[in-house]
Parts: C-alpha cells; structure tokens; sequence
C-alpha cells in the first residue's frame, strides 16, 4: 500500500477530484485546505497571508492510501488535472503504508485500506 499527498491548487481541486473518481479501486480520500510556500514565493498575491514576515499562498492538500498497482494511474491523473503550466502548479508525494486497520470491524491490510 502506498500513501499519496498532493498539494495542489484550490480552484483545480474540482477538476483532480472528479478525475479521481474514474479510477476505479480508489476507496476514498481526504482534503484540506492549507496554507504554504514554495521555492517560488510569490510576491503581491492577492489571496497570501502574511505571517511573521513569510507569505503563506492558500493551496489545498489531497491524501489518499491505495495499492501498488493503483499508484501510477493515480500520479498521472493528479498531474493532468492539476496542471496549469505555471510554476506553482504543486507537489505530489509517494510513501509506503505498513498497515491499515479499519476501527469498525478491526479488519487489518490492505482490505482494510
């Protein structure tokens, strides 16, 4: 199993989730609404918050676990449809999943993910 984190724009988040959707063996995932910088800080932005003198641009975060046979499919789909051409388009990140329990029926592995 693999855990994916993606940190993409918020107004592309409509269009990664619903391309999402078509892959069929994802069970889910979850979003956030975060706040962050790059290597590119952008300057006289107007959505930033600025922080103890760092600008902070709001971006949204997408995780989600699958299993190994899923993750290419979905790092593709997340780089298309969040893809603007700009610098600023985000970041995704791949990192193995020991275990996964489901609380409701204590079920562990990759059934449970």
């Amino acid at each position: 199993m693999k855990e994916i984190k993606a940190y993409i724009k918020r107004h592309k988040l409509g269009e990664v989730t619903l391309a999402l959707q078509k892959i069929d063996g994802l069970t889910g995932l979850s979003v956030s609404d975060i706040y962050g910088f790059g290597r590119g800080r952008v300057r006289n932005e107007p959505e930033k918050i600025t922080e103890d003198m760092v600008d902070f641009l709001p971006q949204v975060k997408i995780e989600l676990i699958c299993h190994d046979v899923l993750v290419e499919a979905i790092i593709a789909t997340i780089e298309r449809a969040a893809r603007t051409g700009l610098r600023g388009d985000g970041k995704i990140y791949v990192s193995p999943v020991d275990d996964a329990i489901r609380i409701s029926t204590g079920e562990r592995g990759e059934s449970a993910a």
